[in-house]
């Protein structure tokens, strides 16, 4: 119980726990009903949440009429697709289904796409077979079938179904197969009983496996039906190894084991995690809530009629649903970013998994996460984690950062405001602002959002990694990754990526995302090393922003010619592939912007413009041959995880020295050009046995820790000596 502004617990109870007043409950069935039930047990015992202790109800958001579950696996799917360069929204394709139209996950699911040729599906009591569906007929009786109440592949209008299907009960002794559905299945058997016609869909090919029903049918070839713990479905079971669908989409939970995932995932499937794919209901729960309890506020400060309470939430339901959609679209992308990087991630997966198993947050061996050993073998091998791997750390690593944020002070910063009214519909915004900034979890709220950001842009290990290359903690980092986020205006470049889905090769898409992500990497590090702190977050973004931004209006004079070509090649292939002139501009300029906060230091150091120092500091670095050196040091291969933190460092040390050189050049007195030119010829021979070194190391083989670490030191040197 908590009453406004003071927790106070049940009379009669001895605690040995301290306050801990959240408690929200989400049925698993029947939330649009049993959710009343509930909250009127939660409001009957004066409980703080009132109605929004359990979520949904009448006075709440209506999974199945949002469609809200299957939408958001779909957003799965479609990503899946995506990534084989195929629109699901636009290109015939065939399903294969667990459950039935009068299913809210499986009915709704089957109704996203137009373009949907199901040719087989199963539930509890029947078995559905289409050989050759055509798309729009069989959508507009899927349609009839999910608006009937209580309907079942019975009702299904078998006239409209393909030669050679039909509609057979799980009931029968056996059933016949004709031509057209043993060419469908891939056999040449005459006829089967349901199980084993159930058993030969499974195994069929097909380019989707849609999961919306009850039940685990996808175990591992090592994995016993024992272990499953499904005994119903023993005798339909398939493996991960039989499936021959292209990819899974689980809108239902447990569809396949997570054994089985992986080794579809082996097998070259695309698949998640249920957790991953279905989530959207339950993130939709989560606004619910958060929404509900600052209305609270609202009624109890009279900006709110009780009465108008329930219209107003009913108001908000599609933005609702695309908030929620949105953290789908979101976290699957990040899966597929750290898929994409492979094996290159295997280190920094390896070094957290210790790192939570340490703290007691991940127990590997019931998380079918592989140990430090295993991982060892994985990464000789060529081996990396699959996605349903992925998802499952990808998860543990937010909750653990969460945690972390959550007990430190970053998440009060005012910074974080906009984020958090963000976080609800733009109604709540404009109606509840205030309220939205009282809230109660308003800590929680920010912690989260933070964690999502920090993981989804910058990868599973990205906080880990981090920490490992600084020492230090989670709220630091977070501010640092926030610095770098918004300084160069990373979201607003996602966003134009994202923007070419179906548009452009996934292949494109992915390697600008990467490099948005080796961005901020790449700056999060320099201000962990370098920058100011989070008490001047606002202050250092909108600063370095706008230096930022005035450096991108002026790059050709700031540049070698040869160096400012190089960018205006790089922007007219991006242009070429379909990118908007200023967002391939901006990509083709990352090389340079990785240099900015080194220059924005330099000029604090020596009070000389940002634009002079820039000169300097880029002409230093095309005499010495740095941009090259650093361009290939960013390609290495690291050995090991460690390896790869000490490429980091040495990389970091030699932007430091490039720094330092700036500042000596600029020492002098006179105009940039002037100094420059002083400098050069002061130091010509120094110069000169640095370039030629720096040269010899670059022409002499691969450039190896120890390679880069000997140029690193020459031009040490040069700053000591000159």
């Amino acid at each position: 119980m908590c009453s406004y502004g003071a927790v106070i617990p049940p009379a009669g109870i001895l605690r040995y726990d301290g306050d801990d007043p959240y408690l929200v409950v989400a049925a698993d069935k029947g939330t649009a009903t049993f959710s009343d039930i509930a909250n009127e047990i939660s409001i009957q015992h004066g409980f703080w949440l009132g109605d929004a202790f359990a979520s949904g109800g009448s006075v709440g958001y209506d999974h199945k009429k949002m469609g809200i579950t299957a939408r958001g696996a779909w957003e799965a799917v479609k990503r899946h697709f995506r990534e084989m360069d195929v629109d699901i929204q636009s290109t015939p394709f065939t399903v294969i289904g667990v459950g039935d139209m009068s299913g809210d996950v499986f009915g709704n699911g089957m109704l996203l796409s137009r373009h949907i040729k199901l040719v087989a599906a199963f539930d509890h009591r029947d078995i559905f077979i289409d050989p050759a569906p055509d798309p729009e007929t069989s959508w507009a009786e899927r349609e009839r079938l999910f608006n009937l109440p209580r309907s079942s592949w019975g009702d299904y209008d078998t006239g409209l179904i393909s030669k050679g299907g039909g509609v057979f009960s799980r009931k029968l002794k056996s059933i016949a197969l004709s031509a057209e559905m043993r060419r469908l299945l891939g056999t040449g058997q005459g006829k089967m009983t349901p199980a084993e016609l159930i058993n030969t869909i499974l195994k069929a090919r097909a380019d989707l496996l849609w999961f919306g029903g009850i039940g685990t049918y996808v175990r591992a070839s090592d994995e016993s039906n024992i272990e499953v713990g499904d005994r119903i479905n023993d005798h339909i079971r398939v493996t991960g190894k039989d499936l021959r669908v292209k990819v899974i989409g689980e809108g239902a939970n447990l569809g396949v084991t997570q054994r089985g995932r992986i080794e579809f995932a082996l097998g070259g499937g695309r698949i998640n995690t249920d957790a991953i794919d279905n989530s959207a209901g339950v993130n939709t729960s989560d606004i619910e809530v958060n929404i509900k309890i600052a209305l609270d506020g609202a009624i109890k400060n009279g900006r709110l009629a009780p009465a108008d309470r329930a219209g107003f939430l009913a108001g908000m339901t599609a933005q609702v649903g695309e908030l929620a959609l949105r953290n789908n679209y979101e976290q699957t992308l990040a899966i597929s970013l750290d898929q994409a990087r492979g094996c290159a991630e295997s280190g920094a997966q390896t070094r957290l998994m210790s790192k939570l198993e340490d703290l007691g947050e991940l127990d590997r061996a019931l998380e079918f996460l592989p140990d430090d050993l295993t991982m060892r073998q994985y990464q000789k091998q060529g081996r990396c984690l699959t996605r349903p791997e992925i998802a499952v750390l990808f998860a543990y690593a937010k909750i653990s950062l969460f945690n972390d944020l959550l007990e430190g002070d970053l998440v009060d910063n005012p910074y974080f405001t906009s984020p958090l009214l963000g976080y609800f519909p733009q109604d709540m915004q404009s109606a509840f602002g205030e309220d939205i900034k009282a809230h109660k979890l308003r800590r929680e709220i920010v912690s989260t959002l933070l964690a999502n950001d920090m993981v989804n842009r910058g990868g599973t290990a990205f906080a880990s990694r981090m920490g490992d290359e600084t020492g230090t903690g989670a709220g630091t980092i977070a501010a640092a990754h926030v610095m770098a986020r918004d300084i160069f205006a990373l979201p607003e470049l996602s966003e134009a990526v994202e923007k070419l889905d179906n548009k452009v090769p996934a292949a494109l898409q992915t390697r600008l995302y990467l490099s948005i992500q080796h961005l901020l990497r790449r700056q999060t590090l320099w201000f962990l090393r370098n920058g100011p702190g989070a008490d001047r977050l606002a202050v250092t973004i909108e600063s370095y922003r706008q230096i930022v931004d005035d450096f991108m209006g002026c790059l050709e004079d700031l540049l070698e010619p040869e160096f400012w070509q190089s960018i205006v090649d790089e922007k007219n292939r991006l242009m070429h592939q379909n990118l908007k002139e200023p967002d391939a501009f901006r990509f083709a300029a990352f090389p340079v912007l990785m240099d900015v906060p080194d220059i924005i230091r330099a000029a604090e150091n020596t009070g000389r413009k940002a634009r002079d120092v820039a000169r300097v500091y880029f002409a230093i670095g095309q005499a010495l041959g740095l941009e090259t050196l650093l361009e290939s040091a960013d390609k290495a291969a690291p050995e090991g995880y460690f390896d790869g933190l000490a490429y980091s460092r040495v990389i970091g040390n030699t932007g430091v020295a490039q720094r330092r050189l700036t500042e000596k050049v600029l020492g002098a007195t006179g105009e940039w050009d002037a100094c420059l030119a002083g400098w050069l010829e002061a130091n010509a021979d120094l110069v000169k046995r640095t370039t030629a070194a720096l040269g010899d190391l670059a022409a002499s083989g691969p450039l190896t820790l120890s390679r880069l670490t000997v140029a690193n030191g020459y031009v040490s040197d040069l700053v000591a000596a000159s």
